[in-house]
């Protein structure tokens, strides 16, 4: 199916279906934003992780959010026929699936489901160059190669400044010159040694006028970790939402991390900072900047802990 042919009907509705964790879903956005392009006027939204689903409404180009694992997506997968997906599916006009792909009952059974276009496209395409250029050729939106990078952008709400702000004051770290590190990945064989990670807080809170304008932010895997940042001064903040660490990011002056989900998030929320590599390849991996002066750097050693 072309281009041309999707846009020849009316398309009021658009659902991208995809299966990605967070760093994945950033990867996505420059895709994202060339499908609200090709169908304007219409509602984009996606079927995602409910966190991820949520996260990218409203503060990306998608409109609504919905649930990877509601019931009408399993059902595609069963011999069991309640009419849920076809109540669901058939609203849409345009759908764009990341999701099993290579199933072929999945794919009838989600053609099957709605009398709108449905097209399919490889999760974590291949290819040389960045895997955002990978998602925008697969869903075959032209680009010109010499243009990249391509800036993912998500724009944190008022509520989530708002929510910020409280952590900030709450962890009683200074927001004027704040530096973030995001000591953690997906998986610990990205992740710089967490002992660095506190000795780099330690220094950048005994460089500043503000020892408490650095501040470590640990997610569910990284709780464990406190004790070794608590000695380092900086301040430690915990158990908060993908959205408020977006929009603390955007206040920073700046951010360390590792490859991972959150330092894609900081980067696409407007943030400027250094991600550190080990074994996964940059030119396909590396946190795009959300705008064209945005400063993403790259420090890149394999073993990681070498660095």
């Amino acid at each position: 199916m072309t281009p041309q042919q999707s846009t020849a009907r009316s398309i009021r509705r658009v659902l991208v279906i995809f299966p990605g964790a967070l760093g994945d879903l950033m990867c996505l956005m420059p895709a994202l934003a060339a499908i609200s392009r090709r169908h304007p006027g219409a509602s984009v939204e996606l079927m995602a992780r409910l966190e991820l689903a949520r996260l990218a409404a409203g503060r990306t180009v998608v409109a609504r959010g919905h649930s990877i694992d509601a019931r009408e997506v399993g059902e595609l997968f069963t011999d069991e026929a309640s009419g849920n997906a076809r109540r669901f599916f058939a609203d849409f006009d345009r759908i764009y699936s990341f999701f099993a792909s290579d199933d072929r009952r999945f794919r009838a059974r989600l053609a099957a489901a709605t009398d709108g276009l449905v097209s399919f496209h490889p999760f974590r395409p291949g290819g040389d160059g960045h895997v955002s250029a990978a998602y925008l050729r697969a869903t075959e939106i032209e680009i010109d190669e010499t243009a990249l990078p391509m800036y993912p952008r998500l724009e944190p709400t008022p509520d989530d400044l708002a929510a910020a702000a409280r952590a900030i004051v709450q962890s009683k770290c200074g927001s004027s010159n704040l530096i973030v590190i995001f000591p953690g990945s997906g998986s610990p064989g990205k992740n710089w040694p967490a002992e660095k990670f506190a000795v780099l807080a330690s220094k950048l809170s005994l460089s500043i006028s503000n020892r408490s304008s650095v501040a470590v932010i640990l997610g569910p895997a990284e709780i464990s970790l406190e004790p070794i940042f608590r000695e380092s001064v900086a301040a430690v903040l915990k158990h908060l939402d993908l959205p408020t660490v977006a929009a603390i990011a955007r206040v920073a002056s700046a951010f360390v991390g590792n490859d991972s989900g959150v330092s894609h998030l900081a980067a696409a929320a407007g943030a400027s900072g250094v991600v550190i590599f080990g074994p996964t390849d940059p030119a396909r991996w590396a946190p795009m900047p959300a705008a064209a002066d945005g400063q993403i750097i790259i420090l890149r050693r394999n073993p990681i802990d070498s660095i």
